[in-house]
């Protein structure tokens, strides 16, 4: 099945499928919407298996473009709106666009370097579309085709795009449903952007169960945010760690009387365990989903119950439905409780490989199995605990340390809001450890009080040789740390 007709075949016309500062917008203008834009993309000479950009900011424009583009049978390249100018033009090129899908922002910001290609621009206009039927495609449609090639969060000297196909949406989406019982009551508090596998895994989960998506494109101002999740009575919200280090100790969250809120997820990264307790204690009444993903998985791999959060805290769960998860040594055996290994992942949302990289490829996907990059270990019933990433890991003094284990010990620290370790060249020790530090506003929090709690919780080889407080973490287009940004930072200073 092409996956715009699976994403929109169980909606009721009336419902509202999206909710903005603007307005609301039901399911039959969405709908409407799409159609009109697959009728322009035609017009335009857009075939099955041609790439088509969408360079815009959250919105139901943003979502009729995509589907579109899904429904021709043509292949969307979301691209992030925080990108500078010479790496959307990377990203056109490599994936050779032959179209391209604007917001008013984005025309502005990089029109100058598109090339040339024909645009459509999405704006209010497209809320006056025609109503028309929704026909759903023939059923010869090859699930196996490509649907979208995302942009991975890492730095590579030409842009990595993982290829996912109508087959892997499909898969993951089901999965997803099942495991968080999602139905058409949920209203999604969208904060995370559409063209992260994250945010657009919100996206194909609440159009496929008819639910309705609340969107927020701004989190520079948290208060604004938990006023739309109170005024929308928001059922669930997602988000990565920086999400939650923010809501939780720089904002009136935990403190807010939120009874609509059921259902909070967090993926994207590892949540420190202080923070994951703060979480489950700010709302008792809803349900904390930890979750790991990756793109190349098309987005989730696996999740913890939420009756186990106290019980395995710190464990991301185990594989979801459809998926297998294993945890395996060098030599590719499973290892046994206590030891460490690489999470090694098999399902039908694994992605078929990157475009045009054939040796990332043999070292990420071997033999219809998904290679994370992970570190991990797991307990006798085979919950699963991510140790670091294999590029995070800092060898000090002969020591191979985990900066996962320092920032869990920093971040009991309440006066921290968030927190990044790295390792830095050093001749003598191979690598010094240097922590940085946002620290909650006003505090009065200094070096030598973070030095002094790591000596009183972790072991002296573990120590940071340096303590450096910073307004804000660096941060992907993804809200993820760039600790490459840090590294340079450090060495500039």
């Amino acid at each position: 099945m092409n996956a715009a007709d699976y994403f929109l075949r169980n909606a009721r016309d009336d419902a509202p499928a999206f909710v903005t500062a603007e307005g609301q917008v039901t399911y039959a203008q969405f709908r409407a919407m799409c159609i009109h834009l697959v009728a322009e993309l035609t017009a335009r000479g857009i075939c099955s298996g041609e790439r088509v950009a969408i360079l815009a900011k959250n919105s139901p424009f943003w979502a009729a473009a995509y589907l579109a583009v899904l429904k021709l049978g043509a292949v969307a390249v979301p691209i992030s709106n925080l990108y500078p100018p010479d790496e959307v033009r990377r990203v056109l090129d490599f994936a050779e666009c032959k179209f391209l899908f604007f917001d008013k922002p984005a025309l502005v910001k990089y029109a100058s370097i598109s090339g040339g290609l024909p645009y459509f621009l999405l704006d209010n206009n497209l809320l006056q579309a025609d109503s028309a039927p929704w026909t759903e495609s023939a059923p010869g449609f090859d699930p196996e085709s490509d649907a979208a090639l995302m942009p991975t969060s890492g730095t590579t000297a030409r842009p990595r795009l993982v290829r996912i196909t109508h087959r892997n949406l499909q898969a993951n989406t089901n999965s997803i449903i099942e495991y968080l019982e999602l139905t058409a009551t949920e209203r999604m508090m969208v904060v995370l952007p559409f063209y992260y596998c994250y945010g657009a895994s919100l996206l194909h989960t609440h159009l496929r169960v008819g639910a309705t998506l609340v969107i927020s494109n701004t989190f520079t101002y948290p208060e604004t945010v938990l006023d739309m999740m109170e005024s929308a009575q928001c059922t669930g919200f997602a988000g990565v760690p920086s999400t939650y280090q923010i809501l939780l100790r720089n904002s009136t969250f935990p403190r807010r009387q939120l009874p609509h809120l059921k259902k909070l997820q967090q993926a994207g990264g590892k949540l420190h365990n202080a923070l994951l307790q703060e979480l489950a204690a700010s709302h008792p009444e809803a349900r904390v989903y930890v979750m790991y993903g990756q793109t190349e998985a098309t987005a989730r791999l696996s999740y913890l119950p939420p009756e186990l959060l106290q019980r395995k805290l710190g464990s991301i769960g185990r594989g979801i439905p459809g998926v297998s998860l294993k945890v395996l040594d060098e030599n590719g055996n499973p290892i046994r409780p206590g030891e460490t290994g690489e999470i090694v992942a098999q399902g039908q949302n694994i992605s078929p490989g990157y475009l045009e990289d054939e040796e990332a490829n043999r070292e990420k996907f071997r033999n219809g199995l998904l290679y994370t990059g992970d570190l991990a270990t797991v307990d006798e019933d085979g919950f699963i605990y991510i140790v670091d990433r294999k590029s995070d890991f800092i060898k000090s003094y002969g020591h191979r340390i985990s900066s996962y284990e320092i920032e869990s010990c920093i971040l009991q620290i309440p006066q921290v809001v968030s927190v990044a370790v790295v390792g830095l060249p050093d001749e003598q020790a191979g690598e010094q450890i240097a922590a940085f530090v946002v620290r909650q506003t006003g505090a009065a929090l200094n070096e030598q009080d973070v030095l002094q709690h790591c000596r009183v919780h972790l072991a002296r080889h573990m120590l940071p040789q340096s303590v450096i407080f910073l307004p804000a973490l660096p941060l992907n287009a993804h809200g993820k740390v760039l600790k490459s940004e840090l590294r340079k930072m450090k060495a500039a200073a």
